[in-house]
């Protein structure tokens, strides 16, 4: 993050429901690692409520994760462990 990335105030007001879409290559245990990523980060985070969809050519996964983000910092730190991801292609 770059020093105007940090002196930016955030859009965002805090705490705050927030839907992150993660989508990925359809291969085995996807949905569990994104569940288990987005736990390390939202404790109170329910595994119910994720929603997941597969791509027309049943190719890729799109897995939908609703948290209480509580900081920027902690999107932040979220965005990075799943981007870091193997089978992870796009986080939105």
């Amino acid at each position: 993050m770059t020093n105007s990335e940090q002196a930016q105030p955030s859009l965002i007001e805090y705490p705050t429901e927030f839907p992150i879409k993660i989508m990925g290559r359809q291969e085995r245990g996807l949905a569990q690692s994104v569940i288990e990523i987005v736990s390390k980060h939202a404790p109170d985070f329910d595994p119910s409520t994720v929603e997941m969809r597969t791509s027309k050519q049943k190719n890729y996964l799109s897995v939908t994760c609703v948290i209480r983000a509580t900081s920027r910092e902690q999107l932040d730190a979220l965005y990075r462990d799943l981007c870091d991801h193997p089978q992870v292609v796009m986080v939105l």
